[in-house]
Order: structure tokens, then sequence, then C-alpha cells
């Protein structure tokens, strides 16, 4: 069973799977920072100091915070801001996967389209094609 299992995990689907998790988890920290640091100050600068991330409905009296993180501690809260947030994340990461994909797809295409060039012959059909020459003349 030890066996089994040490072929699978070194499979090579497998082991690329394991990479692309890993990578997935580092681009997606890459994103979070592009949109809480970078892309939301720009919405909350042409909005006039809008700040998506405190947005919430409180769902309890006892909510009284003015802050999101103050009101998740009074009680239950519906955070439509942080939602709205990981939306436009999403957004993102779709659309930076899509010119991904799309870019490795034209590179594909142009492979296929370059017609390969003949394979050079070897020493010893270059020697049989030589002596069939000479021997036409």
């Amino acid at each position: 069973m030890l066996k089994e299992f040490r072929e699978f995990a070194m499979k090579g689907n497998v082991v690329d799977l394991a990479v692309g998790v890993i990578i997935g988890a580092a681009f997606g920290g890459i994103v979070t920072s592009l949109v809480g640091d970078i892309i939301m100050p720009i919405i909350g600068a042409v909005t006039g100091g809008l700040d998506f991330s405190n947005y919430f409905i409180p769902l309890s009296k006892a909510v009284s915070a003015t802050n999101l993180a103050d009101a998740k501690k009074q009680g239950a809260v519906l955070a439509y801001g942080s939602f709205l947030t990981l939306t436009i994340n999403f957004i993102i990461v779709a659309f930076v996967l899509f010119l991904v994909i799309r870019a490795m797809n034209t590179l594909k295409r142009k492979e296929e389209a370059a017609p390969a060039a003949p394979p050079k012959p070897s020493a010893e059909v270059e020697l049989l094609t030589e002596i069939r020459d000479l021997l036409k003349k």
C-alpha cells in the first residue's frame, strides 16, 4: 500500500497540481494586496473617500460600532463591504487568468502554424543518396 501511495504521489499530474496550488496561493496574496492596497484606495478617492471594508448592516440591536471589527465583537453583522472587496478581487483574478490563458493559446497557435523543418537525414542516408546519384550518371 505504501508503494502504491508513493507511485500515486509521484505521478506528474499530482506534482503539477501541488505546484499549481502553491503558486495560486502566492498569486492570491499578490492580488489581495493589489485590490486592498491599490485598487480600493483609488475607488475610494474617486468616490469621495468611500471605503467598502467598513460597510455592514447590524443584525442585532446590540451592535452600535461604526467600524466592522468592533461591530463583529458586539454581535452579528452582515459585512457586505467585505463581500464587495472579495468580489472585485475575484474579478481581477479571473481577468488575469483569462489574459494568461489567452497569451498561452496565442503562443500555442503560433507554434502550430510554424512549419516544422524536415528532419536532417542521417550520415548513412546521405551517403546512400550520393551513391545513388553517382550510379544514375
